[in-house]
């Protein structure tokens, strides 16, 4: 019986929980930067791809070491026989089944395999670059929908509250309507401010959806989770001049940092590729047994071998095969030196563009701020001649629209300033 009643109160504290509504779940901007670059595709397909440029360099290092291969090979053959056509050495055809090692060790090919492993460590830290270049973008774009979603929820609080004034004065308006006091026009207007008030209310709704479903994908979630957002302190004031902010963008930018290094992979690789025109010396070695031969070949052969030889390949001439890899990767060397031109030109472009953008939306602070308290005091003039009955609904309603568009300009030059000064924060390489 005491396990009964302890089930049945479980229960009803489940039911009950499932009545409570959901808690949004507290979200700051520097845990939403942490959660992307934990999450997010593209930071961790950038992370994937610079851990496989690290390899490669230990691939290409793996020219420095021995090579050291297990061969088993069987062989049947008709008695007595040469190979007539198709080869010059080793002519003799004879049944056997041997077992062996192959051993080689590079001594050198005149700075080719060094010049390699530098151009794969050069590939590698450009990758860690890219990296570093996806994280900082996808943190922008967390910033960017981060304010998007405060701006939307701040839009439809401004919605709300002038929805629920246009229903206050709605009613106040029929009420005087009933007793004489007010005509049926201004009925008639209180009654489409409302509804328009209404219509923002749904406007605003769908745009926090919206802005809610951008911060899920810029998070790098599947489900839209609709997190109590806080909020974030205004940035400073953007420099007077953006010279200093070009130099550092120029230190920083991870891009450019990785065209550089790009560019210093294109140059070692064409050195190495005008290496091909040197001598490679290498050593050779086998050893093995031949536990099974042919009884003819018995008192001919010893059953163990072993040999060694040193090897120098001279190229001589290939079809002009290394001269055109040659000249292939020097035009690769000297369009990497013009991507870097490129990256340099654009960067101090964007931050230029940027600088100025966010000048812009500083100065919008001030203009809406006293945007604002004008259309408070038009409003609160407006109110009071229409209660004294020297001015018309029509009066009235337009100071109660030019309070909500100030309100509303005002929080949007807000968000986007803060919007605005983390694309200048990026631009120059400083977004963490």
């Amino acid at each position: 019986m005491r396990y009964r009643i302890a089930l049945s109160l479980a229960l009803a504290g489940c039911a009950m929980a499932g009545q409570l509504p959901a808690q949004e779940p507290p979200l700051s901007l520097a845990d939403a930067e942490k959660i992307a670059i934990q999450n997010h595709p593209r930071v961790l397909a950038a992370e994937n791809e610079a851990g496989a440029a690290g390899k490669l360099v230990i691939e290409a290092k793996s020219a420095y070491l021995p090579q050291l291969s297990a061969d088993i090979t069987g062989s049947q053959a008709s008695q007595e026989a040469r190979i007539g056509a198709g080869t010059l050495p080793a002519s003799s055809l004879w049944t056997r089944f041997g077992q062996g090692v192959v051993f080689s060790q590079l001594i050198t090919d005149s700075g080719r395999t060094t010049n390699l492993v530098a151009n794969s460590k050069l590939q590698a830290q450009a990758s860690q670059e890219d990296s570093r270049a996806t994280r900082y973008s996808v943190i922008l774009d967390v910033n960017r929908a981060y304010y998007e979603v405060l701006r939307a929820q701040a839009v439809l609080k401004v919605a709300q509250e002038t929805a629920a004034a246009r229903q206050t004065l709605y009613a106040q308006v029929d009420t005087l309507a009933k007793n004489k006091l007010r005509s049926q026009l201004d009925v008639s207007f209180a009654s489409v401010s409302l509804s328009q008030a209404k219509l923002m209310v749904i406007r605003a709704e769908a745009a926090i959806d919206g802005a809610y479903a951008e911060l899920a994908r810029a998070l790098g979630e599947q489900q839209v989770v609709r997190y109590k957002l806080v909020d974030e302190p205004l940035p400073p004031k953007p420099p007077d001049q953006p010279g200093d902010l070009v130099a550092q963008a120029l230190a920083n930018r991870p891009e450019l940092a990785g065209a550089r290094l790009s560019s210093g992979a294109a140059h070692k690789l064409e050195q190495a590729e005008k290496d091909l025109r040197y001598p490679t010396v290498s050593i050779v070695g086998v050893a093995g047994f031949l536990p099974l031969i042919n009884e003819e070949s018995h008192g001919r052969i010893s059953p163990a071998y072993e040999g060694a030889a040193v090897n120098v390949d001279i190229p001589i001439f290939n079809g002009h095969r290394f001269a055109a890899r040659r000249e292939a990767a020097r035009y690769q060397a000297l369009a990497a030196d013009q991507r870097v031109r490129e990256w340099q030109q654009q960067i101090a472009r964007d931050v230029r563009t940027v600088w100025s953008e966010s000048r812009t939306a500083f100065e919008r602070l001030g203009v809406t701020a006293q945007m604002v308290k004008q259309a408070g005091l038009g409003l609160d003039l407006a109110q009071g001649r229409y209660n004294l009955g020297l001015s018309s609904i029509v009066e009235l309603t337009q100071a109660q629209l030019s309070v909500t568009q100030a309100q509303i300009e005002d929080l949007s030059a807000r968000y986007d300033y803060q919007s605005q000064y983390a694309a200048l924060q990026y631009a120059m390489g400083l977004l963490r």
